[in-house]
């Protein structure tokens, strides 16, 4: 059931008992469990996800505690070798190692976009990401484009003291995509998600369309 909402995000317990083909009984009774041992916690749901009349279901999100089994057995050593570096190299050295970690997305991203032509750039960017532990996916946004949804972060731990492991990585999306892209939450503080926006390419106006344009305002 964690690794379901791993995946998949924070989930109500009635999704995951479609995923899982459990009773309603067996997921509340998993989830007690869960909930008693402190690794996952209840939600109210985002405002945007409540339709509809009553009382909107709560949605059950990994805590801390619950995502330490998932890849994230050596961040103690990770955590003092970055102290280390920033009482050495300062934050600049800390810097460096953010940006040399996140590279994998830029040289990565040609190979991947060769290999799967029918995938988009955002989805080239999740799948890069997938395979490197993230569990990344792509949503279409209306008229804002896309968000890159991470439900997964395999250095949450050690980006929660050096948020630089995040800028790196969102300036690396940025760069392979061609845009300016926001990250709106992150995993490293808190969230039960990294969403980084996506917005759609500029819209390019045709040469007749400029022209008019320019009559209209000389």
């Amino acid at each position: 059931m964690a690794r379901s909402i791993l995946v998949s995000g924070p989930s109500t317990a009635a999704a995951l008992g479609e995923r899982l083909d459990l009773t309603p009984a067996a997921v509340r009774r998993h989830l007690d469990q869960m909930v008693d041992e402190g690794a996952v916690e209840a939600r109210d749901p985002r405002p945007q996800a409540q339709r509809g009349r009553g009382r909107p279901a709560k949605v059950f999100a990994l805590t801390e505690l619950g995502r330490e089994g998932f890849d994230q057995k050596y961040d103690d050593l990770a955590v003092d070798a970055l102290r280390f570096v920033r009482d050495t190299a300062g934050e600049e050295g800390v810097r460096a190692f953010a940006e040399r970690r996140a590279a994998f997305i830029e040289e990565r991203f040609g190979a991947v976009s060769q290999a799967r032509p029918e995938l988009s750039p955002a989805e080239v960017v999740a799948t890069v990401l997938t395979d490197e532990g993230y569990a990344a996916a792509v949503r279409e946004l209306p008229l804002a484009g896309e968000q890159l949804c991470q439900q997964h972060c395999p250095v949450s731990h050690v980006a929660h003291e050096f948020p630089q492991l995040c800028e790196a990585e969102t300036q690396a999306i940025g760069r392979v995509l061609g845009r300016h892209v926001q990250r709106l939450a992150t995993i490293a503080h808190g969230d039960g998600v990294c969403t980084t926006c996506i917005p759609g390419p500029p819209v390019q106006h045709s040469p007749s369309t400029t022209n008019e344009k320019e009559k209209v305002t000389s």
